[in-house]
């Protein structure tokens, strides 16, 4: 790495981020299924049709893994809960060997000298919730916040962070108005009721641990660089209506109490009756903001519906999963984001990674280009910082290979190989890379 800690302030910390459903091995433990089972195995919604019944096998192999984290110096482990391994039925009864789990996985942590960041929620909502129809359903609100209360009741006493939702983008429209993420729906009415549910989801969460006496409270949002495709005016519409769907939608409701006007032309006349009056709820304070990036996208107009406009293929070099290399939008957002919504909190890259096309060879993996790739983005971290605005750590995606949601096993993001047949664990060069940066 170009880096060390020495480079960064003494309180900066160094995280891993993995979640729930794609390492733990969800066909064990008493967990309930979850969108994401039916969702794989309907044909062409996944690669392979695989889903997360064994992924990493983190169930059992947790302590394994946690020592991979120690070992690699690192201060910060961000982790999620299984909403449907908690309470398989995402209501009413409580799956005790669920929570259980989850209590030795934090004492674990702890044990390590590893600060736990939970997340709450990482896609895996419960299929009974789907049936009642998820994140369209107003309800979903205090189921979640049921959820939360059993979840924390037991755990937050000793998390070091918490937040509600991971990428409320990804849940509400990826998932709704796309299609590409469970329950795969393509529907502009479920896309604006469920990015406005899950908004008031994360607020009422928030009431939640809040009320528990809970400290250290935030949001993650993940975030993507728009940048039109030419200098005409429609492209740069365009290109500003991405930006206003993906990145300040969130942003506004979070911490300007409304929507963006331009998006709010397309699903205004979609969204639930009487959601002005939420945002009492939607825009509690926030201890501190994490941001997940990866790329930036090439933005076109074009003469379809709403919102009228279609990816183009971009020049920058690419990673497996066919994203452009930016790591200028990562220094851009940061600096946004403090200047226009959180003027001053402290500010997490809680996501930032890549995929590659990693092999074993010998024993060992060599992936300089995740290297390369770490080191140009930390580096825009490092830019941030320097410029006064107030990052206070930097966590990459992912710990270790896993489920890819759509893409199954086939990319593979780790700083540690997993063999999906064995389940060897192999630290590549980029772990070991890491391990040397952020020795003390």
């Amino acid at each position: 790495m170009t880096f060390t800690r020495k480079d960064f302030p003494d309180d900066f910390l160094f995280g891993a981020a993995t979640s729930s459903y794609q390492i733990e091995g969800h066909a064990q433990g008493g967990a309930g299924l979850t969108e994401w089972d039916t969702f794989a195995r309907t044909p062409g919604n996944v690669l392979n049709a695989d889903d997360g019944a064994r992924a990493c096998d983190h169930y059992n192999r947790w302590p394994e893994d946690l020592d991979l984290m120690k070992e690699a110096n690192f201060d910060v482990y961000r982790f999620s809960t299984s909403w449907a391994r908690v309470m398989p039925e995402g209501t009413g009864a409580v799956n005790q060997e669920g929570l259980d789990f989850y209590d030795r996985l934090v004492d674990g942590m702890l044990e390590r000298g590893l600060k736990p960041a939970a997340t709450l929620y990482h896609w895996e909502l419960p299929v009974t919730l789907a049936d009642r129809g998820g994140w369209r359903n107003r309800e979903i609100t205090e189921w979640f916040a049921g959820f939360t209360e059993v979840v924390m009741k037991r755990l937050g006493d000793r998390v070091w962070s918490a937040a509600p939702i991971n990428e409320p983008w990804c849940v509400g429209w990826l998932s709704h108005f796309l299609g590409f993420h469970a329950p795969g729906l393509r529907d502009i009415r479920a896309t604006a009721h469920a990015m406005h549910h899950v908004m008031l989801g994360h607020g009422r969460s928030l009431e939640v641990m809040r009320g528990l006496g809970m400290k250290n409270l935030g949001a993650v949002c993940n975030f993507e660089y728009a940048t039109p495709v030419d200098d005409s005016p429609e492209a740069q519409k365009a290109a500003k209506l991405y930006d206003g769907y993906y990145n300040r939608f969130f942003l506004s409701g979070l911490f300007n109490r409304a929507y963006p006007a331009d998006v709010m032309e397309g699903l205004g006349p979609h969204m639930p009756k009487g959601y002005e009056k939420d945002f009492d709820i939607i825009s509690k304070p926030l201890d501190w903001l994490g941001l997940n990036y990866y790329t930036r996208k090439i933005i076109a107009p074009n003469d379809g519906p709403w919102p009228s406009h279609e990816e183009a293929p971009g020049p920058l070099p690419k990673t497996s999963m066919d994203w452009e290399i930016f790591p200028e939008g990562l220094h851009a957002f940061l600096k946004r984001t403090h200047d226009a919504y959180t003027r001053g909190l402290p500010l997490y890259v809680t996501e930032n990674g890549m995929a590659n096309y990693d092999k074993v060879s010998g024993g060992k993996v060599n992936d300089q280009a995740r290297i390369d790739y770490l080191n140009a983005h930390v580096a825009k971290v490092r830019q941030a910082i320097d410029e006064g605005i107030p990052v206070k750590g930097y966590f990459t995606w992912s710990l270790m290979d896993n489920y890819e949601w759509s893409r199954g096993y086939d990319q593979r993001f780790g700083l540690v190989h997993v063999d999906f047949s064995s389940l060897q664990r192999t630290p590549k060069a980029s772990y070991h890379a890491m391990k040397a940066a952020l020795a003390r």
